[in-house]
């Protein structure tokens, strides 16, 4: 019995052993994917800014809706005018990189040189880690094939409203009750400091938006509204003289339509002088001064504005 009881420890301890070494091995063996695979995985890399970690920022990053490695080249979507259509869907070529040993550097033909901790968080999200200013960004891969280039556009209108000098009423129904705004003629959304100024102009006619003449300075914000992401609200507010809420629909790039409840008018406007932004020391373009600092930023959720309008 003592000899059966060794002979069959000894058997046990042998098997164990050979599946503890024959998953080591398997582990060793076990193909590892290098940087290059990981970044060309994926067509587009949609920057998540609501992701984001740290309090510096990476310039290139912050203005981008998505980034794509092809080759040595960096091309960014950096203006929702074009989303989808511009560069076959890969945007406009922003710079170089170079990467090795899980490290990307990039060098930028604006911003210049950044260097980046690549980390793979899972099957299609990457963090960027940026040891310059302590500050990760955090990329989910797409293939052109199945990114939703329309929930990008709809999710992020507000950058499609500054992304031209100045919007031009083309059209006033004949229907709806008159109303102060049939006045105005012109608006614009301003980039930069908290992307919430906006300037009407009650000019007319007007060829080139660096002419006209601002009446009224305030702020703005853009809503969602329930069950129905192509339809936007937009509320201009005017201080004392009240609010004007408007129902906001896209008809194309330079084109969108205003709803006014309060009065059952419907207005349309036209982009005027189109900004892309972000463009290379190559082409020799600078874009417009009050748009220069546009940059994406964290935001909280929006959600829908009443159906008011207090202007009087």
């Amino acid at each position: 019995m003592k000899t059966l009881k060794i002979l069959l420890s000894f058997t046990l301890s042998a098997s164990l052993l050979t599946s503890c070494y024959t998953e080591v091995v398997t582990d060793f063996n076990e193909p590892r994917i290098n940087i290059n695979q990981l970044l060309g995985s994926y067509e587009l890399w949609y920057v998540d800014i609501n992701a984001t970690s740290g309090f510096g920022e990476t310039p290139f990053l912050q203005k981008a809706f998505t980034i794509s490695f092809r080759n040595g080249v960096v091309y960014a979507n950096n203006n929702i005018v074009g989303l989808g259509s511009n560069g076959n869907g890969f945007g406009i070529d922003v710079g170089e990189y170079d990467a090795y040993e899980m490290i990307l550097d990039v060098y930028h033909d604006i911003d210049g040189f950044e260097t980046f901790d690549v980390y793979q968080i899972d099957s299609n999200t990457i963090e960027l880690y940026n040891p310059n200013n302590d500050t990760s960004y955090f990329l989910d891969g797409y293939q052109r094939s199945n990114f939703d280039y329309d929930f990008v556009f709809y999710d992020n209108i507000h950058y499609f409203l500054q992304e031209y000098q100045a919007w031009e009423k083309t059209f006033t129904s004949e229907f709806g009750t008159l109303n102060e705004f049939d006045n105005e003629n012109y608006l614009q959304f301003l980039a930069g400091g908290n992307d919430v100024t906006f300037r009407s102009s009650q000019d007319f006619n007007i060829d080139n938006p660096n002419n006209l003449l601002w009446n009224y300075t305030g702020i703005y914000e853009v809503g969602d509204i329930t069950a129905n992401r192509y339809l936007k609200t937009l509320t201009l507010n005017y201080g004392s003289l009240g609010n004007e809420f408007f129902e906001l629909s896209v008809i194309n790039d330079g084109k969108i339509k205003l709803y006014h409840p309060n009065s059952e008018t419907v207005y349309e406007f036209e982009g005027r002088g189109y900004i892309q932004f972000l463009k290379t020391q190559k082409t020799k373009e600078t874009t417009p001064t009050q748009n220069s600092n546009k940059k994406r930023k964290l935001r909280k959720q929006q959600v829908d504005n009443p159906r008011e309008n207090t202007r009087a």
